[in-house]
């Protein structure tokens, strides 16, 4: 039984997922919400006030633009995807407070959250496989 706690406690130490990066901010927490992706995807739609940071820069970059300290929560584009797991890495060898974003920009914008793109923010309707659809009732 042990062994199945530590492996949850310690995913749930280093993961989360849209909602609960949603509802954080939404809460007013300060995070650090980093796209790890290419240029090229970050033009194509982005979590609104996200940094835009390719894991290969975060060594470089990091400690000039994030301070230590800060909450860090990495995505990249998909469940398929694993430049997050990437740009997590980067961030703890530098000692940050890290985290990866399960599901990636994939899952946030199929939960309806607000993304931005070179037009301003937008929406999409929600997923109803993947986030609460509102139902309409007749009148």
């Amino acid at each position: 039984m042990t062994s199945a706690m530590d492996h949850f406690a310690a995913k749930l130490t280093h993961e989360t997922d849209a909602s609960d990066v949603h509802a954080a901010r939404k809460a007013g927490e300060q995070l650090a919400v980093v796209d790890v992706r290419s240029d090229d995807a970050w033009a194509q739609g982005r979590i609104v006030d996200a940094i835009h940071m390719h894991y290969s820069e975060i060594a470089a970059r990091a400690p000039q633009e994030i301070p230590l300290g800060t909450p860090v929560v990495v995505y990249c584009w998909s469940p398929g995807c694993n430049a997050g797991d990437k740009g997590a890495l980067e961030f703890a060898k530098l000692g940050y407070d890290v985290k990866l974003m399960i599901g990636g920009f994939e899952y946030w914008v199929r939960e309806g959250y607000p993304v931005e793109d070179a037009d301003g923010v937008h929406r999409r309707p929600v997923d109803p496989l993947t986030g609460i659809a509102r139902v309409r009732t007749h009148a």
